[in-house]
C-alpha cells in the first residue's frame, strides 16, 4: 500500500519591508490557504502601526492565525508559539486548506525546521537563584561556574550575554550534563513540524530598493500615528514586557516621549535601526535557514512557490 505523502507547509520569509504581507495575501487567496503569522511582534494586541500589522481589510481577505493573541505587557515565548502554531496548522489541514506561514522573526521561524525545546525542566527556584547571583555577583561569577561544569569548553556560547549565560547554567545544573552533551541530544530531536514537507521561499531585493521601502514604511508609520499608538501602549503597560518595548519603532518613540530624543530625530533613528535589523536578518537567513528558493521582491509577477 502506498504511503500517504507528507502534507506541505508553505513558508514565506524575508527581511523587514520586503513586502511579505501583500505577496502572502495574494498567494493565499489564489491557493485556498490560510496564513499563520511568524512575526514575534504581531502577537501583541494594539501594536499595529509600528509592526506594519496587516490592516483590518487585509485580515478580512484571508484567515490569519497568531495575530493579536496576547496583551503587550504579557511575555510570549517560543514554546507557546510552537504549541499554538502546531494547533493552528493541524486545524487548517484538517479543513482541507493549505497553510502559509509568513514572517521574518528568525528564532520563531527556526521552529519549522529544527527542535526548539530541549525538554529540560528548570525549577523556578534555581532560575531565581541565578538571577539573584547575576545581580549581586555579576556575570563573571556565573561564567566561571559554567566553565567549571564544562571541561570541554563552552563552544560558541556568547559569554557576554547575561541571558544566555544564565540559561546555559540553569540547564547544566538542572540536568547534571555539560553543554556539549546537551547540544548533541538537542540536535537529535525532530522539529515540531517534522511530519510536514516544509517548502521555504525568501523574498529579497537589491539594497537600494529595500532602502527606499524602509524609508517609505517609516514615514507611513509616523504619518499614521505611531507616536499616539506608543503613548497609548505605554499607558497600558508596554514597558512591563522588555521585548515588546525594545522593538524598533517603539523604543525610539519611548525615548522621544521620555524627552531623551527630539521629535525631529525620530524618523532618522527608526530608519537607521531598521536598516541595521535588515542587515542582521539577511545574514541570518543566508546562514541559518535550510536550502531555499529566493524570489525578487521587486518582481511582482514572479511566482512564489513552484507549482506541483
Amino acid at each position: 500500500m502506498a504511503m500517504n505523502p507528507q502534507p506541505s507547509l508553505f513558508v514565506l520569509t524575508g527581511p523587514t519591508a520586503s513586502g511579505k504581507t501583500a505577496r502572502a495575501i495574494d498567494w493565499a487567496e489564489r491557493h485556498d490557504a490560510e496564513i499563520v503569522s511568524c512575526d514575534s511582534l504581531l502577537f501583541y494586541r494594539g501594536m499595529d502601526i509600528g509592526t506594519a500589522k496587516p490592516t483590518p481589510a487585509e485580515l478580512a481577505r484571508v484567515p490569519h492565525h497568531l495575530i493579536d493573541v496576547v496583551e503587550p505587557r504579557e511575555r510570549y515565548d517560543v514554546q507557546r508559539y510552537v504549541a499554538a502554531a502546531r494547533a493552528a496548522v493541524e486545524d487548517i489541514v484538517r479543513r482541507g486548506r493549505r497553510v502559509l506561514v509568513v514572517g521574518g522573526s528568525g528564532f520563531y521561524l527556526r521552529s519549522f525546521f529544527a527542535p526548539m525545546s530541549d525538554g529540560i525542566e528548570v525549577d523556578p527556584a534555581l532560575r531565581a537563584e541565578l538571577e539573584t547571583r547575576l545581580a549581586t555577583e555579576g556575570l563573571p561569577a556565573l561564567v566561571a561556574e559554567l566553565r567549571a561544569l564544562n571541561s570541554a569548553g563552552l563552544g560558541t556560547l556568547d559569554t557576554e550575554n547575561p541571558r544566555r549565560v544564565v540559561r546555559a547554567l540553569e540547564r547544566c545544573r538542572a540536568s547534571g550534563r555539560p553543554l556539549a552533551e546537551l547540544a548533541t541530544a538537542f540536535a537529535s530531536k525532530p522539529s515540531a513540524f517534522a511530519d510536514f514537507e516544509v517548502r521555504l521561499v525568501r523574498l529579497d531585493c537589491a539594497a537600494e530598493v529595500l532602502e527606499r521601502r524602509i524609508v517609505a514604511r517609516v514615514r507611513a508609520m509616523l504619518g499614521a500615528g505611531l507616536v499616539d499608538e506608543v503613548r497609548r501602549l505605554d499607558a497600558a503597560g508596554l514597558r512591563e514586557n522588555a521585548s515588546a518595548a525594545r522593538a524598533i519603532g517603539y523604543r525610539e518613540t519611548l525615548d522621544y516621549l521620555d524627552g531623551r530624543k527630539p521629535l525631529v530625530a525620530l524618523e532618522g533613528e527608526i530608519v537607521r535601526n531598521t536598516r541595521a535589523l535588515v542587515k542582521k536578518q539577511r545574514t541570518w537567513f543566508r546562514t541559518q535557514l535550510p536550502p531555499h528558493r529566493v524570489v525578487d521582491a521587486a518582481d511582482a509577477a514572479a511566482p512564489l512557490f513552484d507549482e506541483r
